[in-house]
């Protein structure tokens, strides 16, 4: 009888515990953002526009490059720094932040079509496998990459491949086949351009971008000159971009002493947060002078804004860009990213230095030669203000806001090497071209010069890179004895830089451009005076 009475009511109980788990089900669905009970996600138009063209569009297309496109689209329509990131160059991208790749290990120019070694990275496996300067490469693996039209990128993406991968490299030497297999490792890209001392107690720090390595490099660079004798210093932000929020106010940190605040950030879906100092830094107290114009940005700016609002540094050059947005990276389920703007961030007295962008992206970027139009790139009095953006600093000095960090000393642009035949020299790469061809035909500069402070202070062209100069030039249709004076004195003082950075590197190139360059001098001068 209970079984009965079981079996009666048996189809009542499932559809009870059927109802129950479906009504929680639903619950749990209405905790979900934008989901209410009951109701399914309706398709956007955005997906039956895409399925549409798809299906029923005249020719076949390709709907998930319409995709992007429309992503583009709508971030144009947020702010210039929202971006979208496809798969395909997420890689790339990445490594900027992470600061290394995976390669093996040497810089290239692609000379009447052959890929030239112009250099070899020391103790990297290009190195160790014995490649050398002057090695022209025909082949990697299968791949034919000299003889052709080859494209830099692609020469890159053939040499670049996972971590601990081998690549045969054939190559020319003096004319003479040869091969070798190369292990791919971690490559390293520096974001320090030069350190060195430009006299017994004044040194000089170049930083050219934020990766996730800058603060370590740096802090290698400063104790390797306070053990040298450091007691003031020039730090070079000049055209740094930014990047790596984090790092800049790490090296903020080794300027500014207690528990200063060196930034915070705020948003509408982010809390104000704080970045302040946490320990002793190494240069609390030595002078110091930061270079800034109107390419240094973002976590550049962070770092110009914290030195300038406590008064710690002096801040010569020109106007920095004026970006305050501050970016988180969202990778997306195709392996493709987002790079959202999620916050602004501000100087410590509360500064934000962003300038308008409500005028669309090309108006945005247009501004640099708009400082240029107004004078304002030689013209100290030329600068605009935003003057209902008024701040002091720690002192009292007075400061703006929404444009950028202002100069505490101002230095006019050099405008005068833009003659179209040296913009010809550069665009068809005779200048970038030169120091690796100097060095063929002088492959003994090494022994002569051991190092780039000896070879700054020593080297004199007796009239052989003028030479190979003018005949490099005349491939490219310029006649150097027709040039402007101005022209040839900046062509010959180009001629040691470029040899300088082939020999030595980037160091080697700033050691010796640094003696010539005006807001470096100006720098000098005011280390001098104080």
């Amino acid at each position: 009888m209970q079984n009965r009475k079981l079996q009666v009511w048996l189809p009542l109980l499932f559809s009870v515990a059927t109802i129950a788990g479906i009504f929680l089900g639903y619950k749990i669905r209405d905790n979900m953002p934008g989901k209410k009970f009951f109701q399914f996600e309706r398709r956007r138009p955005i997906d039956e526009v895409l399925d549409l063209i798809k299906n029923k569009y005249v020719e076949n297309k390709d709907v998930n490059t319409l995709a992007d496109t429309a992503i583009v689209a709508i971030l144009a329509k947020l702010d210039p720094h929202s971006t979208y990131i496809p798969a395909s160059e997420l890689e790339e991208v990445n490594e900027e932040i992470n600061g290394s790749f995976f390669g093996i290990g040497i810089e290239f120019s692609m000379i009447e079509d052959t890929l030239n070694v112009i250099n070899v990275l020391k103790d990297g496996p290009a190195y160790k496998a014995g490649l050398e300067v002057g090695d022209k490469i025909i082949k990697a693996n299968d791949s034919t990459i000299s003889g052709i039209k080859s494209n830099a990128d692609r020469v890159r993406d053939i040499i670049k491949g996972k971590l601990g991968s081998t690549i045969v490299i054939s190559f020319l030497r003096n004319g003479k086949a040869m091969q070798k297999s190369l292990t791919r490792d971690m490559i390293p890209l520096s974001s320090i351009d030069a350190a060195y001392m430009m006299d017994k107690t004044t040194g000089f720090i170049r930083i050219s971008k934020f990766t996730a390595n800058t603060y370590r490099e740096f802090m290698e660079s400063l104790m390797k000159l306070k053990s040298r004798g450091l007691q003031q210093l020039i730090l070079d932000l000049r055209d740094n971009g930014g990047g790596v929020l984090d790092e800049a106010v790490e090296i903020a940190d080794e300027f500014l002493s207690g528990d200063k605040l060196i930034t915070y950030t705020e948003g509408a879906h982010f809390p104000k947060k704080e970045f302040r100092c946490r320990r002793t830094g190494q240069f609390e107290n030595g002078k110091l002078i930061v270079l800034s114009n109107e390419g240094s940005a973002s976590a550049s700016e962070i770092l110009l804004g914290a030195l300038q609002d406590w008064d710690r540094a002096t801040i010569v050059g020109r106007r920095s860009f004026g970006k305050g947005l501050v970016q988180d990276q969202y990778n997306l389920s195709d392996n493709s990213a987002l790079r959202l703007t999620v916050a602004r961030y501000y100087t410590p007295v509360g500064r934000s230095i962003q300038k308008p962008y409500t005028s669309g992206e090309n108006d945005y970027y247009s501004d640099i030669q708009k400082r240029y139009l107004h004078g304002e790139m030689v013209n100290a009095d030329s600068i605009k203000f935003d003057s209902s953006q008024l701040f002091k600093t720690h002192s009292g000095k007075i400061i703006y806001g929404g444009g950028g960090i202002s100069p505490d000393v101002f230095v006019a642009a050099d405008t005068t090497h833009a003659s179209p035949q040296i913009a010809r020299l550069w665009i068809k790469g005779s200048l970038n071209d030169f120091g690796y061809k100097y060095y063929l035909l002088h492959p003994n500069l090494l022994r002569q010069y051991p190092n780039a402070q000896i070879f700054s202070t020593s080297f004199n062209d007796a009239g052989d890179g003028w030479r190979l100069l003018e005949s490099m030039a005349k491939k490219d249709s310029v006649q150097l004895a027709t040039l402007s004076e101005k022209d040839k004195a900046y062509l010959q003082k180009s001629i040691k830089a470029l040899l300088g950075r082939q020999l030595f590197r980037t160091e080697g190139y700033f050691m010796v451009h640094n003696q010539n360059d005006p807001e470096v001098q100006r720098a000098l001068e005011i280390i001098q005076k104080n």
